[in-house]
């Protein structure tokens, strides 16, 4: 068990000298543990360079059976322990930036206050991370989720929205209808719309000719907040505004069907205390959200 602590320690990290850093363990000993099991698997686990280690191929199909044994026997260790009643440890989530920031991070909070033998890593990014590979215990996921081995808790759903600010609706008018925002300003965060066409419900499909783009949805929420223009983005990125009237929703009539919210693990029935405990933490929080309710 420990040589398979020290190989996936050298592939997070990189390198030997990384590895024995976070292990606390001298360099000399991270070289000779995973030199032994090489010799036992009979196999190459790592390209090993002046400037760098990285995995083969045969490393890289090892890693994720390493990483599940490691977890099992934790497990298993702390259920004697005791640790099935009292969570403690170190949990790796992650969310998307925004749903992270306004949703997750007030959780954590309250899980650490609650559990003082935890700690928590808490990873925002807009991308999909694989739990397994990626060494993730839990995960909250937007949208349709495909077939996979992992255990899905249903929290909640967000929509497509179309908002806008108090001034601006004054100037220029309320949509009645999707068609009447070609005649309104529109402000696009290109990583949320994919293409020049907003699509609604029941088939309604508008062209958009915005006169203002964003990289990101932040500064499209910002715009419209300061009354320049309409944005579109998912409800849960304009929650706050929303909560605090700075920004008002249109044409709810015509939004397409909503996105499911999903809390997703990979632990099964027999799920760690820690995973266990912030699951239901967050699937009661996130429930009572109204802005994550239809």
């Amino acid at each position: 068990m420990r040589a398979l602590e020290v190989f996936a320690a050298v592939a997070e990290q990189g390198s030997l000298a990384g590895a024995a850093r976070a292990l606390l363990l001298s360099p000399p000993t991270v070289t000779r543990i995973v030199g032994e099991l090489e010799d036992d698997l009979g196999v190459l686990l790592f390209h090993r360079t002046t400037r760098a280690v990285t995995l083969t191929e045969p490393g890289r199909c090892f890693l994720e059976s390493a990483r599940r044994l490691i977890h099992d026997y934790q497990d298993a260790r702390d259920a004697v322990r005791g640790a099935q009643l009292e969570p403690k440890g170190l949990l790796r989530i992650t969310a998307s930036v925004l749903f992270g920031q306004h949703y997750v991070s007030p959780i954590v909070l309250d899980f650490l206050e609650r559990y003082p033998q935890m700690s928590v890593d808490a990873v925002f990014v807009d991308r999909v991370v694989n739990l397994v590979e990626e060494g993730f215990d839990l995960a909250v996921r937007i949208g349709p989720l495909p077939d996979s081995n992992l255990i899905a808790i249903r929290v909640g759903e967000v929509r497509r929205v179309v908002c806008g600010c108090a001034s601006y609706f004054e100037r220029f008018g309320l949509p009645q209808e999707p068609g009447d925002l070609t005649k309104h300003q529109v402000i696009v965060a290109r990583s949320s719309t994919r293409t020049d066409r907003w699509r609604f419900g029941r088939g309604i499909s508008v062209r958009i000719q915005p006169r203002l783009s964003f990289s990101s949805v932040p500064a499209a929420i910002a715009a419209a907040t300061s009354g320049w223009g309409l944005t579109r983005v998912l409800s849960y990125q304009v929650g706050p505004e929303l909560g605090e009237s700075r920004l008002k929703t249109v044409l709810s009539e015509y939004e397409p069907e909503p996105l499911p919210i999903h809390l997703v693990h990979a632990e099964g029935r027999e799920a760690s205390a820690k995973v266990r405990m912030f699951a239901e933490m967050t699937a009661a929080a996130l429930r009572a959200n109204p802005h994550l309710q239809r």
